[in-house]
């Protein structure tokens, strides 16, 4: 396990930050689906569950790989992070309310779409706030 962790962190950046949100995505998906059809919950409602799922997997990644380098850990860190997410969940949910309820796009396919448009923001507000390098004096 640390032998792949060292090869991935030899990835450029971006592709880091694209697998582990590409893993994080397929867990809300994944969670998404399994609540709405086994459990008949709310797409709107099973979203909320998924994405406290996925915050996890989510925040594990950026700090143990795409942003290692920046060595920004703790709680500081994690409230931080959580409050990017919860601005990118906040436009994930009314993205996915639009495209659900105006669009009438399948709620699988449209949560999809969301979350590719949603990572941008969350990318450079990761990067450049919540695991910022925190400078020495």
């Amino acid at each position: 396990m640390v032998g792949l962790l060292q090869r991935l962190r030899r990835l450029p950046q971006l592709l880091q930050f694209v697998l582990v949100g590409g893993t994080a995505a397929a867990t809300h998906l994944a969670v998404v689906g399994l609540l709405v059809s086994l459990l008949g919950l709310p797409p709107l409602g099973a979203n909320v569950l998924a994405f406290l799922v996925a915050f996890a997997v989510s925040y594990n990644g950026h700090a143990l790989l795409t942003f290692s380098e920046a060595r920004a850990r703790g709680w500081p860190v994690v409230a931080k992070f959580f409050a990017v997410a919860c601005l990118s969940f906040v436009a994930n949910e009314a993205l996915y309310y639009v495209a659900l309820n105006w669009l009438h796009w399948h709620y699988f396919w449209s949560l999809a779409a969301v979350l590719v448009l949603v990572a941008t923001g969350t990318f450079v507000m990761s990067k450049f706030w919540a695991f910022k390098a925190r400078s020495t004096l």
